[in-house]
């Protein structure tokens, strides 16, 4: 086991021979959660700050215009904008829901919360960061230029933990990796409460109800028309084309804490290694198209018509990425989102 002082002697070595190494990988490396890594650093430029998550949510708008970057393993999704009309009155999910900043937020996984200072290339980097139980970041927000340094520090210093010690420990989440037979399913009432779908959110009730897991449940759907696998190339075939016709579109990216949604234009994309990347302004995406096993495209009954999305699968089954065309309820999906996702194969 990694004592606080060796970690800590084992991460700066690290650096040494990886300067450009992050945080997360050099855990994974060294076989801790990111979480106590970053913990070794409290006192220095790492400060704890008290888990009052609803508070300090509500008061990030005061901050300005901050990126907020969530992730998971295969997929990092960066928004830039205000954390504007913040929603805690749901147990079960908090809400931002803007133009810019637009989130899902299942607090019951939020744990532990840092702010971080660090200096790089570019200056200096100001960040406060969310972790679950297992240690693993489940939301960041990073200061930009153009967010109030003097509101940063005020925040900081009015969350800051009594307790500063440079030590953390992560609880690994059960794995639950039991998927029903297909013939213990109740395959025709599922493919029935398929069809009668009348809102997307529905969706996963439906299959709760039924005992089905995600993937299982594209394998069981109604017709190819409502569930087809396709190429994962088609992603990239997809978002260029979104880009070329001006196509805006909504990108959802979610771990168990949260998910973090961009609506709008994709302008740039482009290659790095086995990542794909959407590199704009004020919304950048990186998907390591290395890690997906499965890539569905999937269609849903709604009082608005059909809707049409994307869905992207790792090994275990568990969802990546999902790319819908801009919608709102009460209004059709675009034609040429449809159109688009139509020709992919």
């Amino acid at each position: 086991m990694n004592t606080t002082e060796s970690l800590k002697t084992q991460w700066d070595a690290l650096k040494q021979e990886q300067p450009h190494l992050r945080i997360r990988n050099a855990a994974q490396k060294l076989g801790v959660s990111e979480m106590e890594l970053l913990a070794t650093n409290i006192g220095s430029n790492v400060t704890r700050l008290r888990p009052e998550f609803k508070e300090m949510l509500a008061e990030i708008e005061s901050l300005g215009k901050v990126m907020a970057l969530t992730r998971n393993e295969e997929c990092v999704h960066e928004r830039k904008g205000i954390y504007a009309n913040a929603d805690f009155s749901n147990p079960h999910a908090g809400l931002f829901v803007n133009e810019d900043i637009d989130l899902r937020i299942f607090l019951s996984h939020w744990k532990k919360v840092f702010s971080v200072i660090e200096e790089n290339a570019r200056g200096t980097s100001r960040s406060i960061q969310f972790f679950g139980k297992d240690g693993e970041a489940i939301h960041k927000i990073f200061l930009t230029t153009d967010s109030n340094v003097e509101a940063f520090e005020a925040l900081v210093e009015k969350y800051k933990s009594e307790d500063q010690q440079p030590f953390e420990t992560s609880e690994a989440y059960e794995l639950n990796l039991d998927e029903k037979p297909d013939n213990e399913i109740d395959v025709e009432g599922f493919k029935q409460a398929w069809l009668e779908l009348k809102d997307t959110h529905d969706f996963f009730m439906m299959m709760r109800k039924f005992g089905v897991s995600r993937t299982q449940a594209l394998r069981l759907a109604p017709s190819d028309f409502h569930a087809k696998q396709i190429s994962k190339d088609g992603i990239v075939t997809m978002l260029e084309e979104v880009a070329k016709e001006k196509t805006p579109i909504m990108v959802f990216v979610g771990n168990k804490g949260n998910i973090q949604i961009h609506t709008g234009r994709v302008r740039k994309t482009m290659w790095h290694q086995e990542w794909y990347n959407i590199m704009d302004p004020d919304f950048n995406l990186h998907l390591d198209m290395s890690k997906i096993a499965q890539t569905w495209v999937v269609r849903k009954p709604t009082e608005d018509g059909v809707v049409t999305a994307i869905e992207v699968f790792n090994e275990m089954g568990d969802i990546i990425v999902q790319f819908f065309g801009k919608r709102k309820p009460g209004i059709p999906e675009l034609d040429i989102w449809r159109e688009t996702v139509e020709k992919l194969n």
